[in-house]
């Protein structure tokens, strides 16, 4: 059998998945607010959530010059009007 990569694969599979009434009706209320069906919705959060944890475990390898640049980085900070201008901004997630 010919193997295929997710990006041209288009058969689908069922995933089966049992919730509370509670939090059913929270996902259709949401998915209804960006016009998208309820597996389309839980599809793309399960996608995104995935994404997440799989890049949380990425590890990424450089050579010995720019390690040691990352690190002098680490050492001293920025600072400076425009750094401290933005370390003052307010920021959108909060109230």
């Amino acid at each position: 059998m010919p193997s295929t990569s997710p990006e041209t694969d288009s058969r689908t599979c069922a995933v089966n998945l049992r919730v509370r009434g509670d939090i059913r009706a929270l996902i259709d209320r949401a998915a209804k607010t960006q016009g998208k069906t309820r597996s389309d919705f839980m599809i793309d959060a399960a996608r995104r959530a995935a994404e997440d944890a799989v890049l949380d475990q990425t590890l990424v390898r450089v050579d010995r010059e720019t390690y040691e640049h990352f690190l002098q980085a680490l050492d001293h900070p920025p600072s400076g009007e425009g750094f401290n201008r933005l370390m003052q901004a307010s920021r959108p997630w909060e109230p």
